[in-house]
């Protein structure tokens, strides 16, 4: 089965305000554990409104009304 087909191990809903740059995000994320870090990455959700992490598989979000400015 494809990876873009497979439901979320966990799903974050961002707000405009908690996105980095032009319109990215990293994971892990602050609020992650400790023991379930990996290499930082960052994932552009401004272009379709979410992105999913390569190494833990979380999708992040943009919540619903929210812009990015610039896009």
């Amino acid at each position: 089965m494809s990876t873009s087909t497979q439901a979320p191990k966990s799903l974050v809903e961002v707000g405009a305000a908690d996105l980095q740059g032009e319109g990215v995000i990293f994971c892990p994320n602050p609020k992650m554990p400790l023991w379930c870090h990996h290499p930082r990455v960052f994932i552009n959700v401004a272009e379709t409104g979410e992105g999913r992490c390569p190494y833990c598989g979380t999708v992040y979000r943009l919540k619903d009304g929210e812009h990015v400015h610039g896009h």
